[in-house]
């Protein structure tokens, strides 16, 4: 092992640092870009998005991305500069240096991976590729480690011989200034948030091919439909979205759909309804517990129907995902519906919440949004031209619409929705 001791550690150290850069970029146009779609989110439960914007994903709203990027940097760095030759006492000094921040990040990504794995429940392909890299790392380092009770002893001697070596000293003062910048200047969601127009974005620009057309909607045609017992009162297609107003993932898809949303409004009325369901991850309303404010918000948005202001409330939410906390909800809910009782009706409100989230949890879903399309389940944000095609071609197979018995209550609770 401690023959191929530096390559390994150079390789491992790479990798990591790729991944990690990979990750910062795919977090950079997830929240710059509303219609963008990560190579890596793969299914419902492989999904870089899911893991990157959740609370786990960011310290401090800083990226982690943004502490492995260095860590992985600063290895690289050691193995390249300090690891040389090969085998010398040296190299194992340095291998030793290299186990300590090893054992570090382990410990990082060991908790990184029980919230991914057992609390999201989603799987980050780059993540994993961090992980496979930091566990390399460790065992490749501990097997070439010289003495490990010699190190503290030694560290002052060998930082002021590293200092003194001109290439390191350099490639050490732009390793602070990269840490410096990201930490400083890496774009926070609410920035990004304020800095993103509010109008309604066009339908989709993307043009598919035939063939991928063909395939799609042959994909579709095979999948088994869902019987959800939301009422469609006459339209020939519908929507519906497993939502929760403090996922980044919602967000994104409800600034990408819109323009399609009203699209179909204009072109087809009364033929496409769009529905959404309340799915908030949240132990007070619904199973799991990462959004701490996610009750509140789908609370909020149902109180700001009944004054005819749901979608502003939505606009609002989305806006504010960052900051929600249940006093800044009934702030956004006082500005944009005038309601003032939401301590008062929170419970009874409440209630209609806890049923859309049992449907959810009877149809098993794992991740939001989920989106149910004539009941054929589509577990992840489609890419917008995809979603349009997945519309046009429902619209296409359905009959033209014909009279449907709803009951009163039935019609009622749609109607209350957007």
């Amino acid at each position: 092992m401690k023959t191929h001791a530096r390559t390994l550690i150079i390789g491992l150290a790479a990798l990591g640092l790729a991944a990690s850069v990979a990750s910062l970029y795919v977090h950079y146009q997830i929240l710059a870009d509303p219609s963008y779609v990560s190579f890596c989110d793969v299914s419902e439960t492989v999904s870089c998005e899911s893991v990157l914007t959740s609370q786990y994903g960011k310290v401090f709203g800083i990226p982690v991305a943004v502490g492995g990027a260095l860590w992985s940097a600063l290895v690289l760095m050691l193995g390249v500069m300090g690891m040389k030759p090969a085998g010398s006492e040296k190299a194992g000094r340095v291998a030793g240096y290299v186990f300590v921040l090893s054992t570090i990040g382990l410990a990082g990504v060991l908790y990184l991976g029980y919230a991914s794995f057992f609390l999201l429940r989603q799987m980050c392909p780059l993540c994993l590729t961090m992980y496979v890299a930091v566990i390399g790392l460790f065992a490749a380092s501990g097997a070439a480690a010289s003495s490990l009770t010699t190190l503290a002893g030694r560290l002052g001697d060998d930082l002021k011989t590293a200092i003194a070596n001109p290439m390191v000293a350099t490639l050490g003062v732009l390793w602070v200034v990269a840490a410096l910048g990201l930490v400083a200047f890496f774009p926070s969601e609410t920035e990004l948030a304020s800095s993103t127009p509010v109008s309604v974005p066009p339908p989709p620009t993307e043009v598919l091919g035939a063939d991928e057309v063909a395939q799609f909607t042959a994909w579709m045609d095979a999948q088994p439909r869902v019987e959800l017992g939301v009422p469609s009162n006459g339209a020939r297609v519908v929507v519906v979205k497993f939502n929760d107003y403090q996922c980044p993932a919602c967000r994104q898809a409800h600034l990408a759909y819109r323009g399609i949303q009203q699209k179909y409004a204009t072109a087809y009325p009364g033929q496409v309804a769009f529905v959404s369901l309340d799915y908030p991850l949240e132990a007070e309303c619904n199973q799991g517990g990462i959004h701490a404010s996610a009750c509140e918000a789908a609370v909020a948005v149902r109180l700001a129907r009944a004054k005819n202001r749901g979608p502003e409330m939505e606009e609002w939410l989305f806006a504010n995902q960052d900051t929600l906390t249940r006093d800044r909800v009934k702030e956004g809910l006082n500005e944009v519906a005038q309601v003032t009782d939401f301590d008062d009706k929170y419970d009874a409100t409440l209630v209609a919440v806890r049923t859309d989230a049992q449907l959810g949890q009877k149809l098993q879903i794992s991740g939001t949004p989920t989106f149910f399309i004539n009941g054929i389940r589509i577990g992840s944000t489609l890419r917008p031209a995809y979603f349009d095609a997945a519309i046009a071609h429902e619209l296409e197979k359905s009959p033209a619409p014909k009279p449907q018995a709803t009951g009163p209550q039935d019609a009622a609770d749609l109607a209350a929705r957007p």
